[in-house]
């Protein structure tokens, strides 16, 4: 056979035959004993244990290979009846000889030399049943792919899309075969792609994204290392391959580099080998935007290592990446060789710890800690699969050796997230792993289970007969999810107390994605990221649209899970100095002991109704995307040296007519779902804004914005210094990404209130008189178009202030009509932006408000009223300055938020996000004020100390006290003054 070089680092390292097959069960530590160890931040990579899988007859088992699959395959049928196959992992393929190098010495090549060589490719197929722990070898009806190795697969619902790789002949063509596993005999075929596609290479990834789009990025044709993009529709007849061009910074040309997509719909592409050799350790996310824009972005983090030829796969949004070759004859060792990405926390963490800068190379074996879990993932050209919170590893090249062994980790952060009995589950799997039972099996069979409609859990896609096959049964196989049938009795819920023992605050803020899925399946539809749907069908295998309504579709769902307040709040430290940068914590919610103390302004409301797609074409140097590229910069933005403003009045109308246009667009009640962050006041107050940026993730292709949303709840401008670089961010981010960046009103948004409290006075002093009185009187009359409220997925409303006396329905804020001035508005008006909470939960009813006369407070009985009233579980709001940054009241069914620190230079509050994952766990994360915090207004880059005006405007009109801080008598910053 014309055979593939493995380059000396790919099987160098050391490591002999003695070393290669590992440990006995015995003497790995099982996932299971981690539980105990208590969580302070996102979970580190698990271990990985050996399993003894049952092989009944020696060609049953795959044997010492490398450069295969091993795909997972969704269940078919329906549990108990006749027909059911429970979940299978799928090996094809791969080289399972060597030549060129001694196997028995376990010595690597020297340099220069020929290397070894794979030999032995085949095209033979092995099943390993997760439920009875035992492997079989399959002969599948049809004409099988020829035998290779490097090549690629895929699962698409219960069927495996194999292309691509290279064997005996050279590179293996181009065409799609597909096993399709739906039958109790699978079968070959072949599938007709019309026109131009991708090519023979191999070393490329593929991947089924969003369930729908099948994704072959990169690899080598043979000639050289490659970058591009191909997607097939499953969806579009014919089939059809499509050559992208993905927006953003994507990866350079690469092969040996790994993909695996989110179940939300994100490809993740980790690591791989450039054009010049160079091991590569950064991460790319893909995504396609809901207006069919795919869009490359660079992944957060500092990964440990940089490799290829390794293993990666996503359970929930943690990618497990495993073992991997780096180049000069080493492989990926030590605490590095096990690490997962956690897309939801942005940081990468090995077995360890979370990591902050490139470790490999800077430890030695005894760091290791002669771990042999960690031994066991030293390899590369393997293969990985995932069933559920179970991370699947097979075989693979260990210097110089095949390896034959199955390895099982359990990702830690997802089981947690199961109730009680599920752990005593995933004890007794633990001990399977040992005693060579099926570790997955509780997994599949012991969660709890609650009546849930016709839907299926994320992934469980079981792809029905192929539509009309030919006699031959080998040209025209349908992979579209279309033919799909999500089976009824096989579900995994997730209920409260999932939501509550969740203990890694990051991950479970964002993502949990599998949950979310779910979720959204138990309301009658299958979410993608790009809101497109493929289609469902009943048990019976009947097609049903997926387009049809979730309230027709689900009808006798049952409700998901509650909003949830996270046990654990995320803190960022203030620096003391140094280059350590802000350390980041958890602290239990009852830690907080400022809660009570609040410094008045907020409260958040969610939205109706569906909003407009805007056809937009942007000029790459339009003034949005100018006022992005000067000001999004959360690590590197300074305070500008000269106050003059960058931009013109006519840039700022051109600004404020595109914004405009989708705010009036829009309802009064935004209608939003999760994951979405929200944010309190910012009071002009900018490096808060990209300090919270930088610490949580900023809304820009480079950050989190396709998958999450961004929401906030008013008062952007006042009080601060930066109030034009603020509220001109966002609306440039409003205009670019009108779907993600949401933004309502709050009383600062009004022109009789901000030209007294210092909005209208930066205005004319950053732009100068003529322009600076234009410019604030266009900003005011685009913030008279400002959403009100905003309701997120029909559980948590979001306003400014509150509900005061007079709101007692949602429909109330549904029918204000906009464009809206303060002084023309309702009561309903006056209290969605002006009204408080009262003191404390002790004082119910309504009370007069300190802030000025008509205005009250509303007692804890008016928020269960209110969330009875229109079937919510919690308000969230803003208004008030809260020592915590956040603060809760009427038993937790009220949150308010304030994201500015240390409020007008006197207060020293700290600031605060919430973070609301697609689980409805709602996650506080905070920043402290910047040291010094009052006694050098200088060095604080809130202030330069030319800036009196504004320290004079806040000492004449001082802002409403902290909450719990008694009022001032005729005190200038009332309503009542004013």
């Amino acid at each position: 056979m014309e055979r593939e070089q493995l380059d000396e680092e790919s099987q160098a390292g050391g490591g002999s035959p003695a070393q290669a097959p590992a440990q006995p069960p015995s003497q790995q530590q099982a996932p299971a004993q981690v539980q105990q160890t208590p969580v302070v931040g996102p979970r580190h990579a698990p271990t990985y244990t050996v399993v003894n899988a049952i092989i009944e007859k020696k060609e049953d088992g795959p044997g010492p290979r490398c450069g295969h699959t091993l795909t997972a395959v969704a269940a078919v049928g329906e549990e108990g009846t006749p027909g059911y196959i429970g979940p299978r992992l799928i090996l094809f393929g791969g080289a399972t000889a060597l030549e060129g190098n001694s196997a028995a010495s376990g010595t690597p090549s020297s340099a220069g030399s020929a290397g070894i060589r794979l030999a032995g490719a085949t095209a033979d197929v092995h099943c390993y049943d997760v439920l009875t722990n035992k492997w079989s070898r399959i002969t599948p009806f049809g004409e099988p792919p020829t035998p290779r190795a490097a090549h690629v697969a895929t699962a698409v619902g219960t069927m495996v899309v194999i292309q691509g790789g290279i064997g005996p002949a050279g590179l293996s063509a181009e065409d799609l075969h597909v096993l399709d596993l739906t039958q109790q005999r699978p079968r070959w075929h072949r599938v007709v792609v019309q026109g131009p596609g991708p090519g023979p290479r191999y070393g490329h990834v593929m991947a089924l994204v969003g369930q729908r789009y099948l994704m072959a990025i990169g690899g080598n044709d043979g000639k050289r290392p490659l970058a591009d993009v191909w997607a097939l529709d499953t969806a579009a007849k014919p089939y059809e391959w499509r050559k992208l061009e993905p927006e953003g910074e994507g990866p350079p040309p690469c092969m040996y580099a790994t993909a695996s997509a989110r179940s939300d719909g994100l490809l993740l592409l980790c690591g791989g080998r450039d054009a010049n050799s160079v091991p590569l350790a950064s991460a790319y996310g893909l995504a396609k935007h809901r207006d069919g824009r795919w869009e490359w972005a660079i992944a957060p983090g500092v990964s440990p290592s940089p490799r290829y030829q390794h293993a990666a796969v996503f359970v929930n949004a943690r990618l497990h990446v495993s073992g991997g070759a780096l180049g000069g004859g080493r492989m990926v060792e030590d605490s590095s060789s096990v690490a997962v990405l956690d897309t939801a926390a942005g940081v990468w963490c090995d077995t360890k710890s979370v990591v902050t800068s490139p470790r490999t190379g800077r430890y030695s074996a005894d760091a290791a800690g002669g771990d042999a879990a960690v031994e066991l993932t030293r390899r590369c050209r393997h293969a990985a699969a995932a069933v559920g919170d179970l991370i699947f590893v097979y075989g693979g090249l260990r210097g110089g050796v095949l390896l034959d062994d199955l390895l099982v980790a359990e990702d830690l952060a997802a089981a947690e997230t199961t109730s009680a009995a599920s752990h005593a589950a995933a004890a007794a799997a633990a001990s399977n792993v040992q005693a060579g039972r099926s570790p997955a099996r509780y997994f599949i069979d012991e969660r709890t289970r609650q009546p849930m409609s016709d839907a299926a859990p994320d992934g469980a896609v079981v792809v029905g007969n192929p539509v009309a096959p030919p006699v031959n049964g080998d040209m025209y196989t349908d992979i579209s999810t279309e033919n799909a049938m999500l089976p009824g009795s096989r579900r995994l819920s997730k209920g409260v107390e999932y939501l509550v023992e969740a203990s890694a605050a990051e991950a479970e803020a964002i993502s949990a994605t599998l949950a979310a899925a779910k979720a959204r399946q138990v309301n009658g539809e299958v979410e993608l990221t790009d809101r497109d749907r493929g289609s469902e069908a009943t048990p019976s295998g009947k097609q049903i649209s997926t387009l049809i309504k979730p309230e027709s579709a689900g009808a006798n769902s049952i409700a998901p899970a509650g909003v949830r307040l996270h046990h654990r709040a995320v803190v960022v430290a203030a620096e003391t100095g140094g280059a350590l940068g802000g350390m980041v914590r958890q602290l239990s919610i009852d830690q907080f002991e400022n809660e009570g103390r609040r410094v008045s302004y907020g409260t958040p409301e969610s939205a109706t109704a569906a909003r407009k797609l805007l056809d937009r074409q942007m000029s790459i140097n339009s003034v949005p995307k100018k006022v992005i590229a000067h000001l999004l910069k959360p690590r590197g933005w300074k305070p500008p040296v000269r106050r003059q403003f960058f931009l013109d009045c006519n840039e700022i109308a051109d600004l404020c007519d595109s914004a405009e246009r989708i705010f009036s667009s829009e309802p009064s009640v935004l209608q939003l779902r999760a994951p979405i962050k929200i944010f309190g006041d910012l009071h002009g107050q900018f490096g808060d804004l990209m300090r919270l940026f930088d610490e949580y993730g900023s809304p820009s292709t480079a950050g989190d914005i396709a998958y999450i949303d961004y929401l906030f709840l008013g008062d952007y401008v006042d009080r601060g210094q930066h109030s034009l670089e603020t509220i001109t961010l966002l609306l440039a981010l409003k205009v670019e990404y009108p779907q993600n960046v949401h933004l309502i009103r709050g009383n600062h948004e009004a022109a009789d209130i901000n030209a007294l409290f210092g909005f209208r006075i930066e205005c004319i002093e950053r732009m100068g008189e003529r322009d600076g009185i234009w410019a604030w009187h266009r900003i005011n009359r685009l913030f008279n178009w400002l959403p009100l409220a905003a309701l997120i997925e029909k559980k948590i409303i979001c306003m400014h202030g509150g509900i005061g006396r007079s709101i007692n329905h949602v429909e109330q804020i549904e029918n204000l009509q906009r464009p809206i001035t303060m002084e023309a508005g309702s009561i309903v008006l006056m209290d969605l932006l002006w009204s408080d909470p009262t003191e404390n939960d002790s004082v119910e009813g309504l009370r007069p408000n300190a802030r000025g006369p008509g205005l009250v407070t509303f007692g804890p009985d008016r928020v269960m009223e209110f969330c009875n009233n229109n079937d919510l579980q919690l308000i969230v709001r803003a208004h008030e300055c809260v020592m915590d940054g956040f603060e809760r009241f009427a038993q937790g069914h009220l949150i308010t938020l304030f994201s500015a620190t240390n409020y007008c230079g006197t207060a020293n509050n700290a600031g605060a996000i919430l973070v609301l994952g697609r689980d409805l766990v709602v996650v506080p994360k905070l920043i402290h004020p910047l040291p010094p915090a009052i006694s050098s207004p200088e060095t604080s880059p809130e202030r330069h100390i030319e800036d009196t005006w504004m320290q004079e405007l806040n000492a004449n009109r001082p802002p409403t006290p902290t909450r719990g801080r008694p009022q001032v008598a005729n005190d200038r910053g009332s309503l009542a003054w004013i």
